[in-house]
């Protein structure tokens, strides 16, 4: 019986031995290159850089706020009464709403813009963008002192014609196009849209709401309410923001279609909604006119 043929590597052909060292070469190679990016840096890649979804909210939601605060539209205020919310938004830190709350706190006001930098420490750069918006009581304005102008000084001011507070008021949901354009600043076209702003809400609620008239600037809002003041006020049939549809929600002229999906998109996350505070928390959500919306609400 003949035994079996013994096969060793010299027994293969030439062409052969070259085959099978060339497939040993290559898998030595894939494996030390496998060792070598595991335990070698890569090069330009930081180690630490790990994609965090959290985190990359957290960054959308800032740049958010940001596009919120730098797209904010200021309406007059007082800035005696500046809440933590409303001083965020409009760029005060910490510490100036705190050395205001303590002057306010002794019972003392603000009477002028360079009293507000001196009681605040604010930056000059933010009391050139804030102070064309400060409202204080109309001798404060005017005399730019802090104490009420002397009879001389009101009756030179009485002088200056129609756009003072000596003429008795008139109603504003009365208020025609003519009587209107009695106001300096106020021609044919803003008069006709004051009005169809009143027809669309069925009244005026509340004299800030001329503030929300498209093209009305504020010194012009201020000069039309020391004419004018609401003094019949509407019926206003207030809608239950935890029940109204978007369809419902709409119809209200403050909110667009968009801010009443949010609105309802909102309710159906996180329940009813218990506080008119809490409005500021849905998308999109006006804040800076929260009190006149509130007007037409209910919860």
């Amino acid at each position: 019986m003949k035994g079996r043929k013994k096969i060793d590597f010299f027994s293969f052909t030439k062409q052969e031995r070259s085959g099978v060292f060339y497939l040993l070469l290559i898998i030595i190679l894939l494996q030390l290159g496998y060792f070598l990016l595991k335990t070698l840096p890569s090069i330009g890649v930081d180690q630490n850089f790990v994609l965090d979804g959290d985190t990359q909210a957290q960054i959308d939601t800032l740049k958010a706020r940001i596009s919120t605060k730098d797209s904010l539209k200021i309406y007059p205020f007082n800035p005696n009464y500046i809440t933590d919310y409303r001083g965020y938004l409009l760029g005060l830190s910490v510490a100036e709403l705190d050395r205001l709350k303590a002057y306010r706190t002794d019972g003392k006001f603000i009477n002028s813009a360079a009293e507000f930098k001196q009681i605040t420490q604010i930056s000059d750069s933010l009391l050139n963008t804030l102070s064309p918006f400060f409202k204080f009581p109309d001798w404060a304005v005017k005399t730019g002192m802090d104490h009420k102008p002397t009879k001389k000084q009101e009756t030179g001011q009485a002088r200056k014609g129609t756009d003072t507070k000596d003429l008795p008021k008139s109603d504003l949901n009365l208020a025609t196009s003519e009587d209107l354009k009695g106001i300096n600043g106020i021609g044919d076209v803003l008069s006709e849209r004051i009005i169809k702003f009143r027809d669309r809400l069925g009244g005026f609620l509340v004299g800030d709401q001329l503030y929300d008239v498209y093209g009305l600037e504020p010194v012009v809002v201020t000069r039309a309410l020391e004419r004018f003041e609401v003094v019949t006020s509407p019926k206003v049939e207030k809608i239950n923001i935890n029940e109204a549809s978007v369809a419902e929600l709409r119809q209200l002229i403050y909110i667009s279609q968009n801010l009443a999906l949010n609105i309802v998109a909102y309710r159906q996350r996180n329940g009813s909604i218990d506080s008119f505070d809490e409005l500021r928390e849905i998308e999109d959500f006006p804040v800076e006119k929260i009190e006149r919306i509130r007007l037409y609400l209910s919860l």
